[in-house]
């Protein structure tokens, strides 16, 4: 059996200070994650949420860039990486003038979606260590109890009995950037314990169920995703493989007999309005002026980071008939970069994707493969591209796939390491 003080993989540049600088870029990162969470409710004012934005900010750039530490393990991600990144910084400075404006300043940092979300990509850059992973499953589990915190103080706000109401509507969506990091504890199950395998399929849970109450269809699909996958995982790795399947068609065909034979989902209070939902186009009109408004320099380098469209009578009580988000990533991605930006994008992750799936020899990376894979899957009916957990994952599950070092640790040693048995 290899025991984990046999494995010299740990990076001995990673200095005390480094993980010090880790453990207070965490505590920056959950600061601002829980004002932006804190803006969607009633129980701060804006100003409120903003001012526990700010030392977040602060403390996150303070040790953010100490982090950074220009190393790859693949010659291609290094080019490609490169690219994107200068990209992004093009894109940034095209929008320069638009940073003297008070008001899209204080977009451009307190809102995840719209600066903040150019420095994400940079966590790919941090150390790629044992160490800093399981610092990163710690910080998963605080975002899980916050999430569970923030659930309790906001109830009205999450349970609105006004179900079309947007503004629960926005509350349910910007809780999950609390919740749905939790999912890649259940990819990676083996590695954890039992509490905390639990915890994180409680926290999935409740993010479902309150998805499905607002009637969510990208927040059910993505939970819903997290739940498939980390189950076929577990039927790779378990030792009990058949009786599972058998256990699972079993339940399948008494859940579809009990909806379609005793169970009406389209008069219940609780899936009603998803059904209804189910069949309801919100997109197709959004798309087209979209589409519209787009010319072919549009297509190719975006608008900006200030890029905006024309699309009126969209929205209640709209304020101007040009808007700043698409609801589907793949063309809000485009909007503000164009298809360079998403090339870019999709020629970093795909392959990431295939490393870490078929050329592994570890749940780690083949978890860290499925979240990139549901990334893209999740980029159709949600904008899930910001400077929030689940986008940072993907980041660094990037950083796991394309390091041959990381696919190649047994499974067993990783099981040993995360759960602290020498």
């Amino acid at each position: 059996m290899i025991e984990p003080k046999q494995i010299q993989y740990n990076d001995p540049m990673l200095s005390t200070k480094k993980l010090r600088s880790l453990n207070f870029f965490g505590i920056g990162f959950l600061l601002y994650s829980l004002g932006n969470t804190f803006s969607a409710t009633t129980i701060f004012d804006i100003k409120i949420s903003q001012a526990i934005q700010i030392p977040g900010l602060l403390i996150m750039f303070t040790t953010f860039f100490g982090l950074i530490q220009f190393k790859f393990d693949n010659k291609y991600l290094k080019l490609i990486f490169t690219l994107y990144i200068l990209w992004f910084i093009t894109l940034i400075f095209r929008g320069l003038n638009h940073l003297a404006n008070y008001t899209f300043l204080k977009s451009f940092l307190f809102n995840p979606s719209v600066g903040m979300l150019y420095f994400a990509p940079l966590v790919l850059l941090f150390p790629k260590n044992l160490k800093v992973l399981k610092k990163m499953f710690d910080l998963i589990i605080i975002f899980g109890i916050s999430y569970i915190a923030i659930d309790l103080l906001a109830v009205r706000d999450l349970l609105n009995p006004v179900r079309s109401s947007l503004e629960s509507v926005e509350v349910v969506e910007t809780f999950a950037n609390l919740s749905l990091a939790s999912g890649f504890m259940l990819l990676t199950y083996g590695y954890h314990s039992k509490k905390r395998q639990l915890f994180s399929l409680g926290i999935m849970v409740i993010c479902l169920l309150l998805a499905i109450i607002r009637a969510r269809r990208g927040l059910i699909l993505m939970n819903g995703e997290i739940l498939f996958f980390s189950y076929v995982l577990h039927l790779i790795d378990s030792k009990l493989k058949l009786l599972i399947i058998y256990i699972s068609i079993l339940l399948g065909l008494l859940a579809m007999i009990y909806i379609n034979g005793i169970y009406k989902p389209e008069d219940s209070r609780l899936f009603g309005f998803i059904v209804d939902r189910g069949t309801e186009d919100t997109r197709s009109g959004v798309e087209l002026y979209f589409y519209n408004d787009m010319k072919t320099n549009d297509w190719i380098r975006g608008k900006g980071i200030d890029g905006e469209y024309f699309c009126p009578n969209i929205e209640e009580d709209q304020k101007t008939n040009y808007r700043s988000v698409i609801e589907t990533g793949y063309l809000q991605t485009i909007l503000k970069g164009g298809i360079i930006s998403l090339g870019l994008f999709l020629i970093i992750a795909i392959p990431a994707i295939i490393r870490g799936i078929f050329y592994s020899k570890n749940m780690l990376s083949k978890a860290a493969g499925i979240w990139i894979l549901m990334s893209l899957i999740n980029m159709y009916p949600a904008t899930v591209n910001a400077f929030t957990f689940p986008y940072l994952l993907v980041w660094i599950s990037i950083g796991i796939c394309y390091s041959k070092k990381l696919r190649d640790l047994p499974e067993d040693f990783l099981k040993k390491y995360f759960r602290g048995i020498t």
